[in-house]
């Protein structure tokens, strides 16, 4: 069975008809259970994003802040392992219909086997892989992979990414780029500024991708201030602290997750 690129890419497409940024969540897989991330992330869709990223939890996840982290441990004490991602990706898929891409570190994918990895997640319905750490010069493999079984590869870019950097890493992407609004790690924080709209300037240049941006939004007025620059804006955090301050009440969790994807998704539409 082919992955879901296709989708992906119309999906993309029609945001941009509207013209709209599209809405892109993420959580990781195992949190605060697997059967409790899968009904999380059908109720982000459900609420109002478009696409969901399905995170791969992981034991040093060197681009996540505190929040994430948090996320990972549990999901990891709780003895998350691939298959329960790719279980996460088939589930969310099937009950929205929605593209459902997983994000991980390379390690796992290498551990698992590159072929099984994209065979897997293509067959549950997955539309791709965001691969933060996998250097462009060394993911050929992967792309071959990705590519035979229709799943995007999508690369993530940042600020410190020269222009030469940019057009190799967007040449080599597909489904959408990555754009990393601030450097280092992930989290919400205030305001998400020029450094990020200058970013996706520079990657504009090098691609006829959409570029979505992550790294930073919490709430529908930085969805907002995102979506008149970006093609896509990626909370990812934001939806794990829901879920944390609802302290073990699965349902609260739920209305907090589909609550803040109403209003980003609102946010993501005000484009002046």
């Amino acid at each position: 069975m082919a992955g879901n690129i296709e989708l992906l890419d119309s999906v993309l497409a029609q945001a941009k008809a509207e013209n709209r940024a599209a809405l892109v969540g993420y959580l990781p897989a195992g949190f605060p259970t697997v059967d409790g991330g899968v009904r999380a992330m059908t109720e982000m869709l459900d609420g109002g994003c478009d696409i969901v990223e399905v995170g791969l939890p992981h034991s040093d996840p060197v681009l996540d802040g505190p929040v994430i982290q948090t996320a990972d441990d549990i999901a990891l004490r709780g003895g998350i392992k691939i298959v329960d991602v790719i279980r996460t990706v088939r589930d969310v898929h099937a009950a929205t219909g929605a593209p459902v891409l997983c994000m991980t570190y390379w390690n796992p994918v290498d551990a698992y086997g590159v072929e099984r990895f994209a065979a897997d997640l293509a067959e549950a319905g997955g539309a791709g892989c965001i691969l933060p750490d996998l250097p462009v010069e060394e993911s050929e493999v992967w792309r071959k992979a990705a590519e035979q079984h229709g799943l995007a590869t999508v690369f993530v870019v940042a600020p410190s990414s020269r222009d030469e950097r940019l057009a190799k890493i967007t040449a080599a992407g597909s489904g959408f780029v990555y754009a990393a609004s601030l450097m280092g790690v992930t989290g919400t924080r205030e305001s998400v500024g020029r450094e990020a709209q200058e970013l996706v300037v520079r990657t504009r240049a090098t691609t006829e991708l959409p570029v979505c941006v992550g790294l930073g939004v919490s709430n529908a007025t930085q969805a907002a201030e995102v979506a008149q620059f970006a093609d896509g804006v990626i909370v990812g955090s934001a939806f794990v602290k829901r879920l944390l301050e609802a302290d073990g009440d699965e349902q609260a969790g739920l209305a907090g997750v589909r609550a803040l994807a109403g209003e980003l998704a609102e946010g993501v539409r005000k484009r002046s």
